[in-house]
């Protein structure tokens, strides 16, 4: 299966080596541990913060924002920004959704909408085919191809799938239909405090797909931002999500100094790494898009040989 990895990997690559290649000048170096990062956070439980309403406009005016400040990530932010409006406009058919009956207690993944996804699809791969890049355009049309059976059992595969189990292609599709429904039906849940060391969401049970430092005082409270469901919980500032690592000699942190509110969590022990976002130095910031936009930091951290927790809805 064709991947949107693959598919933009070559424009990504070359904002990456010129990223590299600013290295005298700009260093993408270990930082270690800020003044802001050696806050320790207060014992016990904290409280989650509150799930709002996901506001997709403020996500696509970012993304045309930031195609401005990163000129060479304006392809990939262009196409991300059309499936923002995409998904914005799904918004319309879940509004009314997950209503249970009295007593009723279902899985997250099973109050999603299977049939609501279907119906969506067409749209979705008629955008793909009309504004992507051509072999995930060609991975479109193929599905466009098969029976209304066989899409409806890749979408059901998806929901019936632990992390990251669906081919990538696939995985694009499915993710893009079903997060407007994961993130509202996220918004309607009373989530309970969470775990400060727990590595996947509390919500939906799916890994983060970026770290955020939000201002706190004279530093920044760190959260974890779910790669499906957008939950946000807090998480201990030195710590690594995937193996429990709490030597900061181990949790390397690595930045470059045009894209200063963005750095790579990296750590040595499990090899695994994820992107922060530091809102301490950008208050604008809008993570899940920040990260999209900084996809060369990705091409670089997984050339350094880490593996990334989980891969953003473009690929990266």
């Amino acid at each position: 299966m064709v991947s949107l990895r693959s598919a933009v990997m070559s424009g990504v690559r070359n904002i990456a080596l010129r990223y590299r290649q600013t290295t005298v000048e700009f260093p993408l170096a270990s930082n270690g541990l800020s003044s802001v990062a050696s806050a320790r956070v207060k014992s016990g439980v904290p409280a989650a913060p509150a799930m709002k309403k996901t506001d997709w406009d403020k996500r696509i005016q970012r993304a045309v924002e930031l195609a401005q400040r990163y000129p060479s990530a304006a392809e990939v932010l262009a196409f991300y920004r059309h499936i923002l409006e995409f998904q914005k406009t799904l918004c319309a058919d879940v509004a009314s959704l997950f209503l249970p009956a009295a007593g009723v207690k279902a899985a997250f993944r099973e109050r999603l909408d299977l049939d609501i996804a279907i119906r969506q699809l067409p749209a979705l791969l008629a955008l793909v085919q009309r504004e992507g890049p051509s072999k995930l355009a060609q991975e479109a049309a193929g599905i466009g191809r098969a029976s209304s059976e066989q899409q409806g059992r890749m979408l059901r595969s998806f929901l019936l799938s632990t992390d990251g189990d669906e081919p990538e292609s696939n995985h694009f599709f499915a993710r893009v239909l079903f997060q407007p429904q994961a993130e509202h039906l996220a918004a309607t849940k009373q989530m309970q405090s969470a775990d400060s060391s727990a590595s996947v969401c509390p919500v939906c049970g799916a890994r983060p797909q970026v770290a955020v430092l939000r201002p706190e005082g004279d530093g920044g409270k760190r959260f974890l931002v779910c790669s499906f469901c957008s939950t946000e919980w807090e998480f201990r500032r030195i710590l690594c999500p995937v193996c429990g690592e709490q030597d900061h000699k181990k949790l390397p942190r690595y930045s470059v100094e045009d894209m200063p509110s963005v750095r790579v969590e990296a750590c040595d022990t499990c090899k695994y790494y994820l992107k922060s976002v530091d809102m301490t130095i950008d208050g604008l910031a809008v993570p899940v898009v920040d990260e999209v936009a900084t996809a060369a930091l990705d091409v670089w951290a997984i050339e350094q040989g880490f593996h990334k927790i989980s891969p953003n809805l473009m690929g990266f």
